[in-house]
C-alpha cells in the first residue's frame, strides 16, 4: 500500500489503543504531567505506521536492489521487536515530558510495534509480496486480495480517524474505522475467490491440465480482477468484473460510482462477456530460441525471482546484440500503458562475458 494509507492505519491503530482518559489521572500531579499526551500517542503511531517505508531509500542504489530490498528487512516481523524499540527511543527522545517519564518507552514501544505491525499487514494484504522472514528468507508472502492503491480502504481510516477527534474520549470511533477497512479487506477477498473460481472453471473448458492460475486485484472495485491461466506456454488473460452482469459505459451520465471509477471500471466485463486473450511467455511461434537463453542470464536472476507473470514484449538483433526485454502481468492493466517493472536482458558478446541489463520507463531504453 503507499505510505500515506499506512500512517494513517498507524494512527487510527494508536487511537484504537490509547484515549484521551488514560491520559489525565490528576490534572496537577508530576507524574501525570510527564505522561504521553494523546497527540503524542498519535504521532507515534503515525510515525511507525509509515516506518517500514524507509528502505525506499533502496532506489538510490539503483533498481536492483529496490526490487530486492523493498518490503525486506524493515517488514519483517522477525525483526519488528527492534524496529519498534528504536522508534519509541526516538519518539521519547522528541519530546521534553516523556525524556524522564518512567512508562513513556513502554506505552510508545507498544504504539511502535502496533503501528509497523498493521503496515506490515497491510503489504501483506496486497500482490507485491513481502519478505515477512528476513533475514532468514527472502521468500515473499501475500494474500494478493487488494490493490496497491485503495481509495475506499484509505476512506475508512480518515473516517475513523475523524470520528476520534469528535469523540476523544472514545475508542468505539477508531474501532469502527478499523472493522471497516477490515470489512472491505474482506470483501476484496471474497471477489479474489471468485475470480480464483472462474479461471478453474475456465481452465477446465479449456482443457487445461495443472494449470497455473494468478488473479490480479485492479483498481476501483473488489470485483474488478485480471485472471491470468498459464497452460505451459501460454497465459490465457481476462480482464472481467466477478459481479457485474451488464458492461459498464463509462460515459453514461450517473451520479454513482463517480465518473473516475467508471472510467477505471469499465474495462472489465461480466463473466459471461469476458475476452480471454493468450500472451505467449517467450513470444510467439518462431521467436528465436537465444530468448529463453536470455531469460536464464544470471545477471537476470532478480527478474526471475521477483516477476510472478513474467512475459516477453519483444526481441531485438541489431547488429549482433540480442536483446530480450520483459514485463510481469500484474503491474499491466487497461488504461495503464507501458506499466512499470520493464527490464530486459542483452547476451554477452562473448562466451564467458556479462551480461547488459536495461529498462525501459516512458518508452525510453535506459542502462541498469
Amino acid at each position: 500500500m503507499d505510505t500515506l494509507t499506512h500512517a494513517l492505519s498507524g494512527a487510527l491503530l494508536a487511537r484504537l489503543l490509547v484515549a484521551r482518559g488514560d491520559m489525565v489521572a490528576s490534572t496537577h500531579s508530576a507524574e501525570t504531567l510527564q505522561k504521553p499526551k494523546l497527540w503524542q500517542c498519535v504521532l507515534v503511531g503515525t510515525v511507525a505506521g509509515a516506518f517500514p517505508d524507509i528502505d525506499a531509500v533502496a532506489q538510490a542504489f539503483g533498481d536492483i536492489a529496490y526490487l530486492t530490498q523493498h518490503r525486506g528487512i524493515t517488514h519483517s516481523v522477525l525483526m519488528l521487536p527492534l524496529w519498534a524499540a528504536a522508534v519509541a527511543w526516538l519518539m521519547t527522545r522528541c519530546f521534553a515530558n516523556t525524556r524522564a517519564a518512567p512508562g513513556a518507552f513502554k506505552t510508545f514501544f507498544a504504539l511502535a510495534a502496533g503501528g509497523i505491525g498493521i503496515h506490515i499487514t497491510g503489504d501483506w494484504i496486497t500482490q507485491f509480496g513481502t519478505m515477512l522472514l528476513q533475514p532468514l528468507s527472502v521468500q515473499r508472502f501475500g494474500l494478493g486480495s487488494m490493490f496497491i492503491i485503495d481509495l475506499a480502504f484509505s476512506g475508512f481510516l480518515v473516517a475513523g480517524l475523524m470520528l476520534a477527534a469528535m469523540f476523544p474520549r472514545r475508542r468505539w470511533p477508531a474501532a469502527l474505522g478499523l472493522a471497516a477497512a477490515a470489512g472491505w479487506v474482506g470483501l476484496a477477498w471474497t471477489g479474489q475467490q471468485e475470480a480464483e473460481s472462474i479461471a478453474a472453471r475456465y481452465a477446465q473448458s479449456q482443457g487445461i491440465t495443472a494449470p497455473e492460475v494468478v488473479v490480479m486485484p485492479r483498481p476501483a472495485s473488489p470485483f474488478n480482477w485480471t485472471v491470468s491461466v498459464f497452460d505451459g506456454h501460454d497465459y490465457h488473460v481476462a480482464h472481467l468484473n466477478t459481479r457485474r452482469t451488464e458492461m459498464l459505459d463509462p460515459q453514461a451520465p450517473a451520479l454513482f460510482p463517480p465518473a473516475f471509477v467508471r472510467r477505471y471500471s469499465a474495462p472489465y466485463a461480466p463473466v459471461d462477456q469476458a475476452v480471454w486473450t493468450r500472451v505467449p511467455r517467450f513470444g510467439k511461434p518462431g521467436t528465436p530460441p537465444w530468448v529463453q537463453e536470455a531469460w536464464a542470464q544470471p545477471d537476470f536472476g532478480f527478474f526471475r525471482w521477483f516477476a510472478q507473470t513474467p512475459a516477453l514484449i519483444e526481441a531485438t538483433d541489431q547488429a549482433g546484440q540480442r536483446c530480450a526485454l520483459f514485463r510481469d502481468l500484474r503491474f499491466d492493466f487497461p488504461g495503464r500503458e507501458g506499466g512499470p517493472f520493464r527490464y530486459g536482458v542483452c547476451l554477452p558478446a562473448k562466451a564467458g562475458g556479462a551480461a547488459g541489463l536495461f529498462k525501459v520507463e516512458g518508452g525510453v531504453r535506459l542502462p541498469m
